[in-house]
């Protein structure tokens, strides 16, 4: 499976674990490479196992998932991370997606749903539930108004609407025509002018706004 999706659990409860891997183990462009009982093992996982996605809970003990995503955006670990979650509240949600989650599903997703998920977000897209999405984006005008945009070349706001676009790195860098380091200077350049923490953010923010690609 050298073309693969290699996805990492995170989860302190294995009977969960397991689920996941025994259905995910079925798919064919889909790899459990490993698994995490909580935020610090999953964090060391991760840099070991260099996985493309990590589905991660946030609710753990020691170093929860919250704590683990601001971990890995420390070490620019560039896997993708899905939170899998049972807590519905967005004061629980909002956190793990500010800290650099790529999105969100419930335990309860259906299976193929799941798979799905795995897929879009490994491709550069965020998942987010309207409710989520609304208070992020409530919470991001309060921190960056529209005059920021000013401070943004043209270059980068083509960057910035194909973020919200849900294209990775790779595909802004082809549809540009240019590099991936020049695609990735140009996103931190813009988190950096919008005072923004993440893709995720600058995407919304990017809808807000009406920047789009």
């Amino acid at each position: 499976m050298a073309d693969a999706i290699r996805v990492l659990l995170v989860d302190d409860h294995q009977v969960v674990r397991r689920g996941l891997r025994t259905f995910l183990e079925v798919q064919d462009d889909i790899e459990v490479v490993g698994e995490a009982a909580d935020g610090a093992e999953g964090v060391d996982r991760a840099e070991e196992l260099k996985p493309d996605v990590i589905l991660m809970d946030v609710k753990m003990p020691g170093m929860d998932g919250v704590d683990a995503l601001r971990r890995l955006r420390e070490l620019e670990n560039p896997a993708r991370v899905l939170v899998v979650t049972s807590f519905t509240e967005q004061r629980t949600v909002v956190p793990a997606l500010r800290a650099g989650a790529a999105g969100y599903v419930y335990k309860d997703v259906d299976p193929d749903a799941l798979a799905g998920a795995i897929r879009s977000v490994h491709a550069g897209h965020i998942l987010l539930q309207p409710e989520v999405a609304g208070a992020l984006l409530s919470q991001e005008e309060a921190n960056s108004g529209p005059g920021r945009a000013g401070s943004l070349t043209d270059r980068e706001r083509e960057v910035l609407g194909l973020i919200a676009d849900g294209r990775s790195n790779r595909e802004i860098a082809r549809a540009l025509v240019l590099s991936e380091k020049t695609v990735k200077t140009h996103v931190s350049n813009i988190l950096m002018k919008l005072d923004l923490a993440d893709r995720t953010q600058a995407a919304l923010w990017a809808v807000r706004h009406g920047v789009t690609g």
